[in-house]
């Protein structure tokens, strides 16, 4: 049994909340059993620089405090706040969620419309994806994770997504892991013919890709 740290940057004191990301992977890959921990006093999230740059700190200290002994930590936000710094003080995986999606996208096609909460596109985006993206990031009325579980959040994504369509947009790849616990993926898919890369689907993949490296070539 793999054992992964989780941090979500979203702070909660709902048990369900906290884990749900968690539990799409644990249901996916029966082998990870994933731990996950909120940094504190920030309940809306990172949402633009001010606020990751707040989050760092926090982020590598709750990794070091509580994950040290994991097999790969995942930060499972599309920003990847602190993952040069993480990545820099521990040596086991650090997986982000943002360079996740960019990289995973790239296999189902050539241009992206990026699905997200910010005006600027998340950096592991503009590095991996520059000059294959169309149209905005920002989902028009969504300003933070919290508007997505919102009763007419699912419209605006939907709304958002068909702009990048008509744009050339030949996928869609998410910049919010509260697309992800709000499982839009799917109903995307449904309502518009064009493949999604979902944040926490991305992350997952290349956390069991990084697990299983040591084992590869083992009889």
């Amino acid at each position: 049994m793999y054992k992964v740290g989780l941090i979500r940057v979203l702070t909660t004191n709902v048990e369900d909340l906290l884990n749900e990301h968690g539990r799409i992977i644990e249901n996916v890959f029966r082998d990870i059993k994933v731990e996950s921990r909120c940094i504190e006093d920030q309940y809306e999230g990172i949402h633009d620089e001010e606020t990751e740059l707040i989050a760092v700190p926090k982020i590598v200290n709750l990794a070091q405090k509580y994950f040290s002994k994991k097999d790969a930590i995942i930060i499972s936000c599309a920003g990847d706040p602190a993952l040069k710094e993480l990545r820099e003080v521990m040596d086991i995986p650090i997986i982000g969620a943002g360079e996740s999606a960019a990289l995973l996208s790239q296999i189902y096609g050539e241009k992206f419309g990026i699905v997200g909460i910010t005006e600027k596109v998340p950096k592991s985006y503009a590095k991996i994806l520059q000059g294959k993206m169309v149209g905005d990031t920002l989902i028009q009325g969504i300003s933070s994770t919290n508007d997505l579980a919102k009763e007419d959040s699912y419209e605006k994504v939907l709304n958002h997504c068909k702009k990048l369509k008509d744009l050339g947009a030949e996928v869609l790849t998410f910049a919010c892991t509260g697309l992800s616990t709000n499982k839009f993926a799917p109903l995307i898919e449904r309502d518009l013919p064009l493949p999604v890369v979902d944040c926490v689907y991305a992350e997952a993949v290349f956390t069991y890709a990084s697990l299983i490296k040591r084992n590869f070539y083992k009889k």
